[in-house]
């Protein structure tokens, strides 16, 4: 039976603003990439009139990005919703984000991180919508809120840590309310624990695409089951990370080579867990964490030159 739908605080974002939602401030001159090319990011040739360019154009010329940077709008609003689904007897509440107009879009699940989906991850599905893909932010914990307490956030992430069939399920039900949207395929994404949540995913044989980690955990008390992952693997970590360390790093590798994925690990000089979170210094008082913008830039056009890949005309039907 397919997950009960509501709308608690749904809500219509405009094409224009839904773009500027899409690049974090501290992208910079990033480029926005789409599976439809429905917007892009592009420096004006003009920036001593940027208001001639836009209106030559259509763009939208964004104070945000600085001068000389335009957002092209695209043809589709992003309309989002909370839905409510069960499992093992918890009602949890994600995020879903779809683009406007007709037609079969990739997918992308996003596994939020280890405190909980709080109002960043939330944003996540509206910025890959506005990019062409529908996107569903599940939830891990319940109730579509994040924890507060450390003691009950590692309380929660050891049990999960330590019993992998439950974590897949987990990860398994969120994955049913984002097909349930028909994607064309679909890319798992997770960050911090959520990183662990998609990879273990992937370990159980899911049909994906692509499984991307932002500052994940890599560790498994299942490493044979990698032989059962299908679709080509990114993990983005920080070298300075004192969760993810190198000896884990090591650990991983050696994982991936000896099951035969298709894997690729980018390291980040100067980054530290949690590197995507403006606020991640706040998550309960936790050590080792700071947001570092030229690595959340960074690690997110990996992600996207990726999607390009999996996601390419040339791929979509095979």
């Amino acid at each position: 039976m397919w997950p009960s739908v509501s709308v608690s605080s749904g809500s219509i974002v405009t094409n224009c603003e839904a773009v500027q939602q899409a690049v974090h401030p501290s992208h910079g001159t990033s480029a926005v990439r789409s599976p439809r090319s429905a917007a892009v990011m592009a420096a004006s040739h003009s920036e001593n009139s940027p208001a001639a360019s836009s209106a030559s154009s259509g763009a939208v010329t964004s104070p945000r990005y600085g001068p000389g940077i335009r957002l092209l709008c695209c043809n589709h609003m992003v309309a989002q919703t909370d839905v409510a689904y069960e499992v093992d007897d918890t009602t949890m509440v994600g995020r879903l984000a779809r683009p406007d107009g007709d037609g079969r879009r990739p997918g992308v699940l996003i596994a939020h991180e280890g405190n909980g989906l709080d109002d960043v991850q939330k944003e996540r599905p509206a910025r890959l919508a506005e990019l062409g893909y529908v996107a569903f932010a599940l939830d891990y914990h319940g109730g579509g809120k994040p924890l507060e307490d450390r003691a009950a956030i590692n309380a929660r992430l050891q049990a999960l840590g330590d019993d992998p069939e439950r974590t897949r399920r987990i990860a398994r039900a969120g994955l049913d309310v984002l097909l349930k949207e028909h994607p064309t395929k679909v890319a798992a994404v997770g960050y911090c624990f959520g990183g662990t949540l998609v990879l273990e995913l992937a370990r159980s044989g899911a049909e994906l695409a692509a499984i991307v980690g932002f500052h994940p955990g890599l560790s498994t008390i299942r490493p044979e089951d990698s032989v059962n992952i299908r679709g080509p693997v990114l993990m983005c970590v920080g070298a300075d990370d004192p969760l993810v360390p190198l000896e884990q790093r090591v650990a991983f590798e050696a994982e991936m080579r000896a099951a035969g994925v298709d894997w690729r690990m980018n390291i980040y000089g100067g980054a530290k867990h949690s590197f995507t979170h403006p606020r991640s210094t706040d998550f309960a008082g936790l050590p080792g964490l700071e947001y570092h913008a030229r690595t959340d830039a960074r690690s997110w056009r990996a992600m996207l030159d990726l999607f390009d890949e999996v996601f390419s005309p040339d791929t979509m039907a095979t």
